[in-house]
């Protein structure tokens, strides 16, 4: 007969098993969707801007303005998913959003393209801190750092192979009368409506409706997480606006703006800083996808890393560290050879960090503190990746350089290394719940 630990160890197995396959394909699509739908603006700017007046300033200024909106309705969205379910909830952000992405085929000018950029932030606010927020409902801490990797591989995944279908899609051009960056948002809009109707069929809220685990498992999952809660030090009903404004709170902020910040913005510019290199739209978006694919690799290795060794502080500065230094150096490469190994650096740097970065900030934040907290700190990255965008956009307008565009971002990263090991100095190495800051 088993021991009893054997048995708890089993069911252990079992139950991250069985949720990483129901639940984690079905989110990594869904994130992929959103991805591709908020950064195919950098595409569609290969043909858009010439034929809606935008200069290179005003695109970032637009691009930006989606931030405005998605910082403003972050936190009340996530707390809304808290109260109403992931299932509803989530399932309502994804139409909505594929529905107002549509809308950007009808811009005419800067100003449609202000409106709607800001309705598409409005519309997704809520999704990514929302989806983490639903993970912790699933796997204890000590496989967030994996989990959370896998989940936010979509991201790169996203430019990877959603490069190459963006710029095939501008070929389009011409037919019913509309050119081939309105076909393109058409297109790839329709995914994330369709997505959203399965949300309400495939996500359970919890464990508790997972008509796949039995009661044993759910039984086994609730006492785990349970757990986990007690040993952390955060209270779980903190007042809103302490959580909002809690020095933790907002450092994390700074630290992520270093990671998602500096992604996002080369997101939305990556396309056209390769195209100045003088390539087709069809070299670009095959070119686009490389670094992608070493920064999805290099996620998965680095969020498992960050697992066994249980470490959170070092595996998130370290990465951010490398992504200032080849931020530094892009102004050295002038052909694109060259360019596309330092990007390959960057996006390792920013995107390597994530599993274990959001693997600490959950377990350093408890009940209402993480569904508020999480948002908090995504509103304020996304902010940074406001004026990120702005900047590279202006001064790019201004100098003609994308390599002296890109020097913010340097500040921005080395800020976020730096933040990091000062958040974590006198914390052990092997961070937990345990060990987590006191937020009062």
């Amino acid at each position: 007969m088993a021991t009893n630990t054997q048995a708890k160890s089993a069911i252990e197995v079992e139950v991250i098993r069985k949720a990483t396959w129901r639940l984690l394909p079905f989110l990594m699509l869904a994130y992929f969707i959103a991805f591709v739908d908020r950064v195919n603006a950098g595409f569609a700017a290969l043909q858009m801007n010439h034929d809606i007046g935008l200069s290179q300033a005003a695109f970032g200024l637009g691009a930006g303005i989606f931030y405005i909106s998605y910082v403003l309705c972050e936190v009340p969205s996530n707390l809304a998913l808290q109260k109403v379910g992931a299932r509803l909830w989530i399932a309502r952000i994804m139409i909505t959003w594929g529905m107002v992405s549509a809308m950007m085929a009808l811009v005419v000018g800067p100003y449609s393209f202000y409106s709607v950029r800001f309705l598409l932030g409005a519309a997704e606010a809520g999704f990514f801190p929302g989806v983490i927020l639903y993970l912790t409902y699933w796997f204890p801490a000590e496989y967030r750092g994996r989990i959370v990797a896998l989940f936010m591989v979509a991201i790169p995944i996203s430019s990877l192979i959603g490069s190459p279908i963006s710029a095939a899609l501008l070929q389009t051009d011409g037919w019913l009368g509309l050119r081939g960056w309105q076909w393109m948002f058409i297109l790839e809009a329709i995914p994330a409506v369709v997505m959203g109707i399965a949300c309400l069929v495939v996500l359970p809220n919890g464990p508790a409706q997972a008509r796949w685990l039995s009661k044993d498992q759910v039984a086994w999952l609730t006492e785990k997480l349970a757990s986990e809660q007690v040993l952390a030090r955060t209270s779980p009903h903190m007042p809103l606006l302490k959580i909002m404004t809690n020095k933790y709170v907002l450092t994390l902020a700074l630290v992520y703006a270093g990671s998602s910040g500096v992604s996002q913005a080369l997101s939305l510019w990556q396309p056209q800083m390769l195209k100045s290199f003088g390539l087709t739209n069809t070299q670009v978006g095959l070119l686009n996808g490389i670094p992608f694919a070493v920064a999805s690799v290099a996620m998965i290795l680095w969020g498992r890393h960050s697992d066994r060794r249980r470490e959170r502080v070092w595996h998130t500065a370290l990465p951010l560290g490398l992504s200032a230094l080849a931020l530094g150096i892009a102004s050295a490469a002038t052909t694109v050879t060259p360019f596309i190994v330092i990007l390959c650096l960057i996006l390792v740097g920013t995107y390597a960090p994530k599993g274990p970065f959001f693997a600490l900030s959950s377990e350093w934040l408890a009940g209402t503190a993480t569904a508020a907290g999480l948002a908090q700190i995504n509103a304020l990255c996304n902010l940074a990746g406001f004026v990120d965008s702005f900047l590279i956009g202006y001064i790019q307008g201004e100098t003609g350089s994308y390599a002296l565009a890109l020097l913010p971002l340097v500040l921005i990263a080395g800020v976020g290394c730096v933040a990091v090991l000062l958040l974590g100095s006198g914390q052990p190495l092997r961070t937990g719940a345990a060990a987590a800051p006191s937020l009062h």
